[in-house]
């Protein structure tokens, strides 16, 4: 078994990895790109204005299991942070969940207008897939590149968070049990996260047993990550999360403290996680940065 003291070194290069894909998306949105001011002003504000990068962090962490290069992680990680920004733009949206404040700072429909929002999700997704197709330390293995990309599209599209956020909405008032609880948030949120773990796995050498049981771990964490969510919403106020608290009540949403009480909903994370954990532990001492990220996902505050 791999001891959790193990992995704490991927403590201290938390700093380093946060620095690498923030310098990567400040370069892929800077100026020079041919793109309206406004427009541009806005990806940025969406982008660059804080947020833990937890996306960007499980690609480091896997990427450093597979053995990949930090360049081509680089390209990797910035893409689903885009992916990720995207979706919080839209879903913030009076269309969507309505929500005027995100990282402390008002939303993007909000310091703008709600069409500039709407065109700055749209950029920024476009621009993910732009850098996974032309990042050069991605073109020089085509085979994984092409299933790297074909990882994001269906981690993001209509069979994963957007279909999610589609049957999320068509929820809003029911109550739902918990089955049907897991379908939209392994959707929803599952997805983008368990690419962001499966996303460096193309650039790795894995056995079909080490895949399936890495991809195990990624689906689950996943789903521990919109367990605590869930959970934090009722725990914390607004200035400790940064956006507006009890958003989900007001919306008529099933969450998983709603569905199974605060306790429940708690032992389920620690059971989803402690699965995911188990089959991490399959791999390896190299999976150590992944088993400190799915500790902080579990024990997460904020």
């Amino acid at each position: 078994m791999i001891p959790r003291a193990s992995s704490d070194a991927f403590a201290e290069r938390l700093t380093y990895y946060r620095r690498r894909v923030d310098d990567k998306l400040a370069a892929a949105l800077g100026a020079g790109r041919d793109v309206p001011e406004r427009l541009l002003e806005s990806m940025r504000y969406s982008v660059l204005g804080g947020g833990k990068r937890v996306r960007p962090l499980l690609v480091y962490a896997s990427g450093e299991l597979a053995g990949a290069s930090e360049d081509a992680l680089d390209a990797v990680a910035a893409a689903i942070e885009l992916i990720h920004a995207y979706s919080l733009v839209h879903d913030d949206l009076p269309a969507m969940d309505n929500d005027d404040l995100r990282r402390g700072r008002p939303t993007t429909h909000k310091k703008f207008d709600d069409a500039t929002a709407i065109l700055a999700g749209d950029g920024l997704q476009a621009l993910a897939f732009e850098i996974l197709a032309t990042d050069p330390a991605l073109t020089n293995t085509p085979q994984s590149q092409v299933a790297i990309i074909s990882w994001l599209a269906r981690a993001s599209g209509p069979a994963g968070m957007v279909g999610g956020q589609a049957l999320d909405m068509e929820a809003e008032g029911r109550r739902l049990d918990e089955r049907g609880l897991e379908q939209i948030h392994r959707r929803k949120t599952g997805e983008l996260i368990r690419a962001a773990i499966m996303m460096p796995a193309e650039l790795g050498s894995f056995t079909a047993a080490q895949r399936a049981n890495l991809d195990t771990f990624a689906r689950d964490i996943g789903l521990v990550f919109q367990i605590r969510d869930d959970l934090l919403e009722v725990e914390q106020d607004t200035a400790t999360l940064g956006k507006n608290a009890g958003s989900d009540a007001s919306n008529q949403k099933s969450t998983y403290p709603s569905t199974l009480g605060l306790e429940g909903a708690r032992k389920r994370a620690a059971e989803t996680q402690k699965r995911a954990v188990d089959a991490l532990q399959t791999l390896g001492e190299k999976s150590v940065s992944l088993l400190w990220l799915s500790d902080f996902i579990l024990k997460r505050t904020s």
